[in-house]
């Protein structure tokens, strides 16, 4: 068996990459659903309808659990897959998500998150937050613009918005800032210019990997059915020409991406 790993577009590549340096040993299959990106812009119905086609593609793939990188997919979606689909029709697989994971390494008192339209209208992460911290301080932005930038490459536009987004919350005193999607970690360093050397960035890539490898450990159930043959396949619903600049700058090679449709 496989661990599978979703986006809506690029972003989950980073988190691919990451989890691959920590757990090299495992077999991946990763799915990115460009053709329908943003999710950010879209109504939980339609995003919890394609999230639900997608991991069901990623399961019929052979993987045994699977992660969803898509933050967006991650607040609208994975509850109910969870709770509801999951235990019908893959009682044996799981779903993990990128939120709780993050939330809750959150250690501060005034935090800031940056995500997509459709991730902050959930509050997901305001909820997840006061579970841990009742006392803590949440101030959302919606970034609308910077996934389809990042996913046109186009990062000089990315990073110009990204200062209008970042604003509300630099002046907010904000003491953590979560990147509360899978594409602004390749904005780290600009996130890092704009905020300054004193609020804590916190970057689901440097996250998820230890939160896999800790689950993994706890459940030999799922751990021990895992191929390790070191091999990774690159699934997208449409291809693009951003699909090799964006996986050569992350993983130093062009990779080959294969077409899919999940419906």
């Amino acid at each position: 068996m496989k661990i599978g790993i979703f986006d809506s577009g690029l972003g989950g590549l980073v988190i691919l990459k990451s989890v691959t340096k920590l757990l090299p040993q495992y077999s991946y299959v990763y799915l990115g659903d460009t053709l329908n990106l943003p999710y950010g812009k879209k109504s939980q119905a339609e995003i919890y309808n394609l999230t639900k086609k997608a991991v069901a593609f990623l399961f019929k793939h052979d993987c045994k659990l699977v992660i969803i990188a898509c933050n967006t997919a991650s607040a609208a979606a994975l509850r109910k897959l969870q709770k509801g689909w999951l235990p019908k029709m893959y009682p044996d697989r799981r779903i993990l998500g990128v939120i709780v994971p993050v939330v809750e390494v959150v250690s501060t008192e005034r935090i800031g998150v940056i995500a997509t339209k459709a991730t902050v209208l959930t509050k997901t992460y305001i909820k997840e937050i006061k579970k841990l911290n009742s006392s803590a301080k949440v101030f959302q932005v919606a970034a609308s613009d910077l996934v389809p930038l990042i996913e046109a490459n186009n990062f000089k536009a990315a990073n110009e918005a990204l200062k209008k987004y970042l604003t509300p919350l630099i002046n907010k005193h904000v003491s953590s800032l979560i990147l509360g999607c899978t594409h602004y970690p390749l904005l780290k360093n600009e996130v890092r210019r704009l905020v300054g050397k004193n609020v804590k960035i916190i970057s689901q890539d440097q996250i998820i990997p230890l939160k896999l490898q800790s689950y993994l450990n706890k459940h030999a159930e799922f751990k021990d059915t895992l191929l390790k043959n070191h091999k990774t396949e690159f699934y997208v619903t449409k291809l693009g020409s951003s699909l090799k600049i964006i996986s050569k700058s992350l993983f130093g090679t062009t990779i080959e991406f294969k077409r899919v449709n999940v419906n």
